[in-house]
């Protein structure tokens, strides 16, 4: 059958949040020592890993892990005690971490996006962006203009079912008016973004690389089915 549409995931995916100078500089540990590149590095892969659990939580501490990408005060929660838990020696620290994790202008894109909605647009392709997350992606997208390609959002906090929970792929497809046969499913996680293909969807997995070291993936991603 013929793809009418494709879903993206957002994370390690469309786009990826990336460390630079300004938060890192923030990084220092209980005895005042700088973080080195490769604590820096972990910490940035424990804020973004689409699956696993990297710490140890206590009766309301895994509830709130558990349920995360369902409820905004939940995600925070979650996240603050794993980057206590990771070595971020202060609440403050976390919080200022936190807040580039969910700022949506703190995600770098990946260089074939622009290239890749276009495209697809071009086609007549629509687009989805269905994403386990607890916060509003959309600002990446309108500030670049790349709203008028994405023809529906299905956020995990919104839906009420996060990834690979078929109902939010289903939830996706219907508001496309799409059969599942008909679409593809482009993400980072062979586990979540997978579970697209319990109801028929065909998938592809990308490598959540840093954006330099991935100028094609989604285009690539998109050649292996047959999409220009």
């Amino acid at each position: 059958m013929t793809i009418e549409a494709v879903l993206f995931d957002y994370s390690g995916t469309l786009f990826r949040l990336e460390e630079d100078e300004s938060w890192g500089a923030d990084l220092v540990a209980a005895d005042g020592r700088p973080f080195d590149v490769h604590e820096k590095a972990e910490i940035l892969r424990r804020m973004t890993a689409p699956v696993g659990q990297l710490v140890r939580f206590d009766a309301d501490g895994q509830h709130a892990w558990d349920n995360r990408d369902l409820d905004p005060k939940l995600h925070r929660r979650a996240y603050l005690e794993v980057l206590r838990k990771s070595g971020v020696p202060t609440d403050d620290q976390a919080a200022v971490l936190y807040g580039r994790l969910i700022d949506p202008m703190s995600w770098t894109p990946y260089p074939d996006v622009d290239e890749v909605l276009t495209s697809l647009a071009a086609q007549g392709i629509q687009v989805g962006v269905v994403s386990n997350i607890a916060f509003d992606i959309r600002p990446a997208f309108t500030t670049r203009n790349w709203d008028r390609y994405i023809d529906a959002f299905a956020l995990s906090f919104e839906v009420g079912a996060v990834k690979p929970d078929p109902r939010i792929f289903a939830a996706t497809l219907d508001k496309l008016g799409v059969d599942p046969a008909a679409a593809l499913m482009v993400g980072d996680s062979a586990e979540a973004d997978g579970g697209a293909t319990a109801l028929g969807c065909r998938f592809a997995l990308v490598d959540p690389l840093p954006t330099g070291e991935r100028p094609s993936g989604l285009l690539d991603a998109l050649h292996q089915h047959g999409l220009s």
